[in-house]
């Protein structure tokens, strides 16, 4: 057994194993039961989507543009679980002839991982019948997946584990509570939230087992390289933000003037940083591992890196 692995780690995989095996669901029986898209509806919950922001719009603009961030946030979480789950089996591998409860749990993640990201390809295709044509998602899963990849571990996992924090945030706090969303979407990201509850406990543990091994100049890189690899979500965030409104303004119908369009940039942007990257480095409980592992320096080195984004 590794030296920082306890007897408490090795019960919490376990109690992984459990729910994973409770939760199990299956993509047609139990999410989409041969039901379509609702796009009489909203998607992304205003609570995400920032479209409070928007006076000027209709409310069938409103519910256009709630409908292209709900696209982009599908996607965005296909996008991630490629990296994800090349990256948890490529660490399951520490546990080959080691602990097989934490083997087990890891390859149970990989799996559920591979699961959703066809869940998020089956919805992209479903939402492309019922948009109008020209809607384009950036970037692309491989190139972001190596870029992630060729950073070190402990920041990649840091990564991760912000990632399914908020991803179970973000449901519980704004789209479980809105009645007025697509029940196919909503449900979504039901199903997508149970097995994220348990994988956002397995990117804890083995970040830690990482930390554990790390000399400080080690981790001082590893700080590094999660400063650049938030630097590069946000980068995609510009990118993808920008094309969504573009696509807005050749849809929706009529012209916006100059001070409406860049309030749309503006309020669209600042959705999706406030999505990807602020409310999990908000996150009480990411915020809490972090520091743990963290200098008071280095948590200000973050600090300082993440101000633009935040304001």
């Amino acid at each position: 057994m590794n030296a920082v692995q306890t007897a408490t780690d090795i019960q919490r995989y376990a109690r992984c194993i459990e729910a994973s095996k409770r939760i199990r669901w299956d993509i047609d029986r139990d999410v989409i039961r041969g039901r379509r898209i609702d796009f009489s509806k909203k998607f992304l919950p205003d609570g995400l989507s920032r479209i409070e922001r928007l006076p000027f719009l209709s409310a069938q603009e409103k519910r256009f543009v709630s409908q292209i961030q709900g696209r982009t946030y599908a996607n965005i979480f296909g996008l991630v679980e490629r990296y994800i789950g090349a990256k948890i089996l490529e660490i399951s591998r520490e546990h080959w002839l080691g602990d097989q409860t934490a083997l087990e749990a890891l390859v149970r993640f990989t799996d559920e991982e591979l699961k959703h990201q066809e869940l998020f390809r089956r919805i992209e295709a479903m939402i492309a019948e019922g948009m109008p044509p020209g809607y384009t998602f950036l970037p692309q899963p491989n190139d972001v997946a190596r870029a992630v990849l060729s950073k070190c571990t402990w920041a990649v996992l840091a990564l991760t584990c912000n990632i399914e924090l908020f991803t179970q945030a973000h449901y519980r706090q704004s789209i479980d509570p809105d009645g007025e969303l697509s029940e196919l979407w909503k449900d979504v990201f039901l199903f997508h939230w149970k097995e994220e509850s348990q994988h956002a406990i397995l990117d804890e543990l083995e970040w830690r087992r990482e930390n554990a091994r790390l000399t400080p100049e080690q981790r001082e890189q590893a700080v590094t390289d999660l400063i650049e690899l938030v630097a590069a979500v946000d980068g995609i965030l510009q990118m993808q933000s920008a094309a969504d409104v573009e696509y807005f303004l050749r849809v929706c119908g009529r012209t916006l003037d100059d001070k409406q369009a860049g309030a749309l940039r503006h309020t669209m942007l600042d959705a999706y940083r406030w999505q990807y990257i602020v409310s999990g480095v908000s996150d009480e409980r990411f915020r809490s591992i972090l520091g743990g592992m963290t200098t008071d320096a280095q948590m200000a080195r973050i600090g300082t890196a993440l101000a633009p984004i935040v304001s």
